[in-house]
């Protein structure tokens, strides 16, 4: 199937240019077909006139908009979620994290519920941090970054399809964690790292 493009794509949301950056975009979209779709990532496959003038084809990941949350206690612990992760084939430490649903407008309120599925906590207090446009070239996916404290736990269960184990780390470990390669994750890190800056000022 073929798609005129008009307008942004369906799975991700629309974005002013950063400043500083050039003004006139040098690529040149035709046309787009979806190459595969399931219920989490969506491939499609761009016609383009390159840089450089000449034809080609361009393929992009699409990821729905997602959400990470900076849970912090009022001992300024932080919520860190451990789970393996099938790509990397590796035990992984992040902060709770996780894409919005189809009929999810409410970015906050996909995180309140990504932070309750994963913790079982829910917080009274959230502090919106701004967008993350995670694109290493193919692929397109914007998280938003939530602060969340004055949080109690609840006795919500477990999701038995995610196994995930809970800790609470001093906020400074978990900024000495990220130096330590003991967290990887790109948007642990740049979520963890924002907050460091939020906090600061």
């Amino acid at each position: 199937m073929v798609l005129e493009v008009v307008g942004s794509s369906p799975t991700s949301r629309p974005t002013k240019p950063l400043p500083g950056g050039p003004s006139l975009n040098p690529w040149k979209r035709l046309s787009t077909r979806i190459a595969y779709e399931n219920p989490w990532i969506r491939v499609r496959e761009d016609a383009v006139i390159r840089p450089d003038g000449n034809p080609g084809i361009y393929g992009v990941i699409e990821l729905r908009p997602s959400v990470a949350i900076v849970a912090i206690n009022d001992q300024n612990e932080v919520a860190l979620v451990g789970q393996w992760r099938y790509p990397t084939n590796s035990y992984s430490w992040e902060i709770p994290r996780g894409g919005s649903l189809d009929d999810e407008h409410d970015l906050e309120a996909a995180a309140r519920r990504e932070l309750l599925e994963e913790t079982g906590l829910e917080a009274d207090h959230w502090r919106n941090l701004g967008d993350l446009d995670l694109c290493n070239g193919v692929l397109l996916s914007t998280e938003r970054v939530y602060i969340a404290t004055s949080l109690r736990q609840t006795a919500h269960p477990p999701d038995p399809a995610e196994p995930i184990e809970l800790k609470w780390v001093p906020f400074p470990t978990a900024l000495d964690m990220i130096l330590k390669n003991e967290i990887r994750e790109a948007t642990t890190v740049a979520a963890l790292l924002k907050t460091s800056a939020a906090l600061a000022r």
